[in-house]
């Protein structure tokens, strides 16, 4: 029987990366929406697809809410990679809802996420039915993560509600059945459990992609938001993938179908799928030239604007190995809490790095700040008793493990479902010792303040990013530590002032 096609490419969490360059330097790189959607071959059997995360991230995205406070040009440049269908990610929402409506007002694409409600229960970007010129009819379900609810400021989530991504996608799975020959998810969320296994590695509903493969009736399950590259694979009847962040690859997946739907009995089936395929592609930053020469000018502004120094360091500070970091101490995180001491006036103070940072040369640039802490984080300040400060360290203290060597490592439920470093956190304000051979629990000893050892109904007033006080990474005791105050200055603007103020900082530590 002849068969018809539905080619689709698909990026997600490209957070802002559109030209083939990471901002920490100018050097050309592998990566990019650029680089991406100019090896995209498309014709009326294709589907360009994004799973959200576009508008936060990188120094590009920030350029555009902070110096010219609309992502239109984002919207363009989405709109010249051609993009036909988008759901959102939780980071689309944290520049608030006027912002984040530039973006799909501007957008020639359809934008999809079923769990994404007004306040009178209505779906604000139903699902789709699209009918491709060779017939074949797609139904397509964007849903996002609601741990929305969790990390995202009150203020941005005002007048909509971010409902359970699973029962949203199920009611549309429902509605599409019998009218499409195709089913496809795009999910900014991703997976926790084992696909191979199936064993769960993630207590947490902030991604349920194996739960949507083995219980819904999807075709397709596109995932997101873990920045970890799955390959394409069946679970349970569905094919599912997820591609890594920041352009750095793009999954093309290749769907046959046959020809027609059948009757059976009086009733009409959909066409059925004879075969699925897919592969993940790094670009090739050299067949980007003709849209990065379209947004020159715009490129040429930002990497000027990161170029500009802000401040000193009597020494630069660069980022080490994460285990020696975390054990012995970092000069990046002890500068970033000395400013979080200096701006809040708190007693102790908190701060977990990114995944990927740059550090901080001697002469400090607005890309040495960008690259190093990239989160659109504010500050809080709260009242913490010493016995959930030592429970808070401890949890911290989860991220060594020893290996068969006797190495101290990373714990794996740092590395996955996900790579969470940023969850590590360091202390500042307080002395300790850490013992990554002792069970966990009790890996936190000497715990002193001002030479004392801290009590358990000692209080301490404590500086944080507003991320962490969510409880996110899994600190449930911040929640319940009442609120000082808040500090609502996004964190990068915070560390840029404190260098105009204070011109060269003394660095008099032997940590990097």
């Amino acid at each position: 029987m002849e068969k018809r096609k539905v080619k689709i490419y698909y990026t997600s969490d490209v957070h802002g990366y559109f030209y083939p360059t990471s901002y920490g330097d100018r050097e050309v790189k592998p990566m990019g929406l650029f680089a991406c959607a100019s090896e995209y071959k498309k014709d009326d059997d294709t589907l360009v697809i994004d799973g959200g995360d576009m508008l936060q991230g990188s120094a590009y995205a920030y350029y555009s809410r902070n110096i010219l406070g609309s992502c239109e040009y984002i919207a363009q440049m989405a709109n010249d990679c051609g993009y036909d269908f988008y759901t959102l990610g939780n980071h689309d929402f944290n520049y608030g809802q006027e912002y984040q409506a530039i973006y799909r007002n501007n957008h020639k694409g359809t934008c999809v996420c079923e769990n994404v409600l007004d306040s009178d229960g209505n779906i604000l970007y139903p699902h789709m039915i699209y009918t491709m010129k060779n017939g074949v009819k797609v139904g397509l379900v964007g849903i996002v993560t609601d741990y929305i609810n969790v990390w995202e400021k009150k203020e941005n989530l005002v007048g909509i509600q971010v409902v359970d991504p699973f029962e949203a996608a199920k009611k549309a799975l429902e509605d599409l059945q019998g009218k499409v020959d195709l089913t496809i998810c795009i999910y900014h969320g991703g997976f926790e459990s084992d696909l191979e296994t199936g064993k769960r590695l993630s207590e947490t509903t902030e991604n349920i992609g194996y739960k949507i493969c083995t219980e819904l009736g999807f075709d397709v399950l596109l995932t997101g938001h873990q920045h970890m590259p799955v390959a394409g694979r069946m679970v349970n009847g569905t094919y599912t993938l997820q591609p890594l962040a920041n352009g750095r690859e793009y999954a093309y997946v290749e769907i046959d179908l046959e020809k027609e739907a059948f009757a059976l009995k009086n009733a009409v089936y959909p066409a059925a799928i004879t075969s699925i395929n897919s592969k993940k592609v790094q670009p090739n930053p050299d067949n980007a030239k003709a849209l990065c020469e379209k947004y020159s000018f715009m490129e040429a502004k930002v990497q000027e604007w990161l170029d500009e120094p802000l401040g000193h360091l009597s020494r630069p500070l660069y980022p080490e190995d994460k285990v020696k970091m975390a054990l012995e101490g970092s000069g990046i995180a002890d500068l970033i809490n000395r400013i979080q001491l200096d701006v809040s006036g708190a007693q102790l103070s908190i701060v977990g790095l990114a995944n990927d940072i740059v550090g901080f040369n001697a002469c400090v640039t607005t890309r040495d700040i960008i690259a190093t802490y990239p989160f659109p984080n504010t500050l809080v300040v709260c009242r913490i008793t010493g016995e959930k400060l030592r429970a808070a360290m401890e949890r911290a203290a989860e991220y060594f493990e020893i290996d068969e060597n006797g190495k101290v490592v990373v714990a794996k439920s740092f590395l996955s479902p996900k790579v969470e470093h940023y969850n590590y956190d360091y202390f500042a304000g307080v002395t300790w010792e850490i013992h990554p051979e002792a069970p966990m629990g009790s890996r936190i000893q000497n715990l002193c303040y001002q030479g004392k050892p801290v009590q358990p109904d000692d209080e301490f007033t404590l500086c944080m990013n507003n991320y962490r006080y969510s409880g996110a990474g899994g600190y449930p005791m911040y929640p319940t530590c009442p609120l000082v105050k808040e500090i609502n200055t996004e964190m990068v603007e915070i560390i840029m002032d404190y260098f105009r103020t204070h011109g060269t900082v003394a660095i008099d530590s032997e940590k990097n």
